[in-house]
């Protein structure tokens, strides 16, 4: 029976989780690696804490009790949690658990020191590292020591911090097992942590070691800086050597001490350059066991290296797998499309079956491979200068690789003289709003052909269909036509706002000239929306229905329409809702994740918006707003074309600006069509691909319509095809998926893993100012309001919104504020784009706007300069 409670580490491998939690595994894993050495000792198991915690019935009791606190209550859960530890340390330990213990003890020899550390089911796994969550006791002497501090890491699973993570995680307390790993203590003269890939940049290819003398404890608990060392290539290319004061060391009769480092050992190496590269060769072998860098705890004693702890290094974000073993550098898709989320499997796979370019998955985020671009030098110098225009963030991190000499090569038969391929460029289009009109309408009949011809296709004929439906969707896509009237509307925006900066020194005249421009679909849509106000507004007990749905959820989404409709005023209330929705149902937040609730779903997540703008504004507000950004609009035209007739040379800059103010007019609002297309025919295949969901779900296949979100488009058609589903396979995607949600995808992305960002590099804003990229003129002042989900919105006339990024979704909230801040975002990019539609002064690309800016904090937004003040 003993067996069961007591095993030896060298036994355990990565099955063995269950039993001996985390860390147990990977040590026992390490243990048998080649070349590898891990101190000797044994688990105590999760079959020994359940069978001690059987001892302690209330126990039960309290842990109902502390599931049903909230996460953000920390005097409670430090309260219970507190409870409970003491509950489990005073646990007498069974006699047959406490001699099988004794047994294992015996063959170290008598009062041999001991390391005592915990080891939780959850702990350590490639999802998710629970470093720090639970304890560890070094020099633990004697059998009734070890006993005692046995039970010391069983109750340290709730430790407040661990409590606090399994809640905000959706760990089940009674889920997860504390089992115990006792080995025989190392007294080493350093003692440290490797990284097999670098912790800050993510780069795999460079290791760094941290190091110090004595025992592993000053590191961790920040007693002293490290040592620190960065390995590339067998090399240390990068040293800091630090003054370690202090140290922790051993004491004789057990436990540990902080003593003072000698002053002329203070600033010597803990290790020598030799001794980093054996460690990280060391790091390297464990990393290839596991199939994933690595964060290693490791002690030299007498010249010699042993682990005693090695975990997944979960923050690091995922490389895109490539078909070679080249330099690969990747463009995040998520920052050009303003939805910077982790994406579903389903969602990814449709994005890259429905896109232009090929597209690399990583950490639930699209990547483009930009190398060919940036390696030869006929496209590379247009290649920075457009994405610059849109992002000066990415062209600064393109250009900090491209520094790096050996990483980008140029193909040897690329030259300057090479001419670009492709031909000569298209000639431009005609200023005609003839084409823009022609555009959309084409679009919208094969959007209705798609409709009409999809509605007949279930099961396997469903399939069959949608990959010729989604090459029409890239037929339509890829119009040449369309994409030159995209082009047409951003060049002329460009000549505009640099012309006249160098003639009339005027920033960023084209934001007031594209007021109110034509065809603007987006913008249209949060116009709409005060129509929809307009409606609500006269109705007293409509407003109070939509108020107790927003402050409750009282209805559902399924059933809220027509429980409007029950109140007074309700029937017009839901019919102007249902048009509405009719348009622009097929919109939300991350939209380009085709497994997204879309507003027709749940529309409910309207009703605040529709309450802010019955509050903040009057009858009319749509018309009127409209008219007056036209008026705007035209007033500067005769401004700009009066002040530059006054200039030498003036007629003609005046005829050429008034030719690109028309042809902006005429194109800037196409912008947003090919987008409102894209999502319309996708809310078509979700439609379609839901029906198939409930089928599968009535038919028992799958346990949850919802799980179909986390297959593939492939594995989808598979499980429709065969009527067979692998739930496991769901489960993991479901978990992959958590942790992705933690991730956040850097704005480029090389195949070494270094995650690259780009700076600003300014020196012309305020001290304490946070730098963006200015997309629409003006100055504001007044309250941030910051906002992560557009269901809670709370808005008043005047507000500032800060936020993450804003797709075409969040145009509604943009008619009720007065000026926009957003962590994510380009020139011309959607909130670029309709904050100009509206006049609203907007910096984007701000790096941690919503931590560094409170909710209800006063701002000050400079969109012509790119700069956010922090006010009193």
């Amino acid at each position: 029976m003993n067996g069961q409670y007591v095993t030896d580490l060298i036994e355990a491998d990565d099955t063995w989780t269950a039993i001996v939690g985390g860390k147990g595994a990977h040590l026992g894993s390490v243990s048998r690696i080649e070349g590898v050495r891990v101190p000797d000792g044994f688990c105590v198991t999760t079959d020994a804490f359940r069978y001690a915690m059987a001892e302690a019935p209330s126990l039960d009791a309290r842990l109902d009790e502390l599931s049903g606190l909230d996460p953000d209550d920390r005097e409670a859960i430090r309260t219970l949690s507190a409870e409970v530890r003491a509950t489990i340390e005073g646990i007498a330990i069974p006699g047959d658990l406490a001699a099988a213990i004794t047994r294992a003890l015996a063959r170290f020899g008598d009062d041999t020191a001991c390391a005592v550390r915990s080891s939780a089911t959850a702990e350590d796994l490639p999802t998710a590292s629970f470093a720090g969550q639970q304890d560890t006791y070094l020099n633990v002497v004697g059998a009734t020591a070890v006993l005692r501090h046995v039970s010391r890491c069983w109750a340290s699973l709730f430790t407040e911090r661990a409590v606090t993570y399994r809640q905000r995680n959706g760990i089940d307390h009674r889920e997860v097992r504390m089992a115990v790993v006792v080995q025989r203590m190392v007294f080493p003269q350093a003692a440290g942590i490797l990284f097999t890939a670098d912790p800050v940049t993510g780069n795999r290819k460079v290791a760094t070691v941290d190091a110090g003398f004595g025992l592993g404890e000053a590191l961790v608990s920040g007693l002293v800086n490290p040592d620190v060392f960065k390995v590339r290539h067998d090399e240390v290319v990068e040293k800091t050597i630090a003054a370690k004061e202090r140290a922790v060391q051993a004491v004789p009769n057990g436990g540990t001490e902080e003593v003072a480092v000698d002053a002329e050992r203070q600033e010597q190496p803990a290790l020598t350059d030799a001794e980093v590269v054996r460690l990280v060769r060391i790091g390297r072998r464990i990393e290839a066991h596991f199939g994933s860098p690595q964060d290693i705890e490791w002690c030299l004693a007498d010249g010699e290296f042993q682990i005693v702890q090695s975990r997944p290094i979960t923050t690091l974000f995922p490389v895109p797998r490539a078909a070679d073993r080249e330099n690969h550098v990747y463009l995040s898709v998520g920052h050009q499309q303003m939805m910077t989320d982790a994406m579903k499997p389903l969602g990814l796979s449709v994005w890259q079956m429905t896109a232009m370019a090929p597209m690399h998955e990583a950490g639930g985020r699209l990547f483009v491979d930009a190398t060919r671009r940036l390696a030869s030098p006929a496209s590379r110098a247009g290649f920075l200068d457009l994405v610059g225009r849109g992002d000066p963030l990415i062209r600064d991190a393109l250009e900090t690789v491209l520094d790096r000499d050996d990483f980008v090569l140029s193909p040897p038969e690329a030259g300057p003289s090479r001419p670009p391929s492709g031909g000569a460029p298209a000639a431009p289009i005609e200023t005609d709003p003839a084409l823009v009109t022609g555009l959309i309408e084409r679009s919208r009949t094969s959007l209705a052909a798609l409709e009409r011809e999809i509605r007949t296709k279930r099961g396997p004929a469903l399939f069959d269909f949608l990959p010729a439906a989604f090459d029409e969707h890239k037929r339509v896509l890829s119009d040449p036509l369309s994409f030159r009237a995209i082009m047409a509307g951003m060049e002329a925006t460009w000549w505009l706002n640099d012309n006249l900066q160098e003639w009339l020194g005027e920033k960023n005249a084209a934001d007031t000239l594209t007021l109110s421009a034509p065809d603007n679909v987006t913008s249209e849509m949060g116009l709409a929306l005060l129509d929809v106000a307009d409606v609500v507004r006269p109705y007293p007990e409509v407003i109070a229905f939509l108020k107790r749905q927003g402050q409750s959820h009282v209805v559902e989404d399924e059933g809220f329409l027509d429980e409007l409709a029950k109140v007074a005023g309700g029937t017009e209330a839901r019919d102007a809702i249902e048009a509405y929705l009719d348009r622009y149902g097929m919109r939300c937040v991350g939209e380009i994740d085709i497994t997204r609730p879309r507003w027709r779903e749940r529309p409910t997540t309207l009703v605040p918006v529709i309450l802010d703008n019955v509050r903040n504004f009057g009858p009319g507000a749509a018309e009127r707003r409209f008219e007056e950004g036209r008026q705007k609009a035209a007033q500067k035209e005769q401004d700009v074309l009066s002040r530059l007739r006054a200039l030498p040379d003036g007629d003609r800059k005046a005829a050429e600006t008034k030719r690109m103010i028309d042809r902006v007019r005429t194109f800037i609002g196409y912008r947003e069509y090919p987008k409102y297309d894209i999502i319309s025919r996708y809310f078509v295949y979700k439609q379609a691909l839901s029906a198939e969901a409930e089928r599968l779900v009535r038919s028992r296949v799958l346990a949850d319509k919802e799980d179909i979100f986390y297959l593939t488009f492939q594995e989808l058609q598979d499980v429709v095809r065969s009527n067979r589903a692998d739930d496991q396979l769901v489960k993991r995607r479901k978990e992959a998926f958590r942790t992705y949600q933690a991730l956040e995808p850097p704005r480029v992305l090389t195949s070494d893993g270094e995650a690259v960002n780009g700076a600003y590099r300014r020196d012309d804003v305020p001290a304490g100012a946070l730098i963006g990229l200015p997309v629409s003129a003006g100055t504001v002042e007044g309250r941030a309001r910051v906002v992560l989900d557009m269901a809670q919105a709370d808005l008043e006339a005047g507000d500032i919104l800060v936020t993450t990024f804003t797709d075409p979704s969040w145009s509604p909230l943009f008619v009720g504020i007065a000026g926009l801040v957003t962590e994510v975002g380009g020139l011309m990019t959607h909130g670029a784009v309709i904050a100009r539609e509206y006049g609203l002064p907007a910096v984007v690309g701000v790096d941690g706007a919503t931590r560094r800016i409170r909710d209800g904090q006063r701002i000050r937004v400079h969109g012509t300069d790119g700069y956010v003040e922090l006010l009193p």
